[in-house]
């Protein structure tokens, strides 16, 4: 997949940072998961970057929302995909030093005109919502998964796509209990990927 310049720079660092962490031994961050010390990207890579970049192409002018900015690698692709279509992606993260780091990577690459960052409780903020919703990526704390999904699906458009990453590793009992939630709704179709570390797909066509 062919990216300008700027994009490619950007995409290039992260890159770099993601084999350095992959290269390197899990250490647990002091503090917990809310202790504010988190350096680790955990990103998906760039297999799950392109499907996500494509699919969120498939839309004229979507609203696209990121649930788990986290550094910002995969908003890079949803962005690019915002622009391409005149769209716009809502992503959203609770630590604001990670939405920092994300959106000074945005600028760099040029996509920072695309991007509404947002800091906070996600369900919160999913309710403080005015816009339906086109795409959805779900990459955040995966006890989250299930209480975003009853917060973001009212809100779906008409032929919405939902993406969930990690839902073969690790396969936690969080995005097991989303995988099942989510095709228990009315209007949902829905399919497990092996891309990256394990993908669902789902499609919004209520009758």
């Amino acid at each position: 997949m062919i990216m300008d310049d700027k994009i490619q720079a950007v995409l290039t660092l992260y890159h770099a940072r993601i084999q350095h962490e992959r290269s390197q031994p899990r250490v647990e961050v002091p503090g917990g998961r809310d202790g504010g010390h988190d350096q680790r990207m955990r990103a998906i890579g760039p297999e799950t970057g392109q499907l996500l970049n494509i699919l969120a192409k498939s839309f004229n002018r979507p609203t696209i929302l990121e649930l788990g900015t986290s550094f910002g690698y995969s908003g890079i692709w949803l962005a690019e995909a915002a622009r391409a279509t005149g769209g716009k992606l809502i992503t959203m993260e609770l630590h604001a030093y990670k939405s920092a780091y994300a959106q000074h990577m945005s600028q760099q690459a040029g996509l920072a005109d695309w991007v509404d960052f947002r800091v906070g409780d996600a369900v919160r903020m999913i309710d403080e919502l005015d816009d339906k919703i086109d795409f959805v990526f779900v990459d955040l704390w995966k006890d989250l998964y299930v209480p975003c999904l009853q917060a973001f699906y009212p809100r779906l458009n008409r032929g919405a796509i939902i993406v969930a990453d990690n839902m073969i590793r690790p396969g936690t009992e969080g995005v097991k209990r989303y995988g099942q939630a989510i095709r228990a709704l009315p209007g949902i179709s829905s399919v497990l990927l092996p891309v990256g570390t394990g993908i669902e797909v789902s499609r919004f066509d209520p009758e």
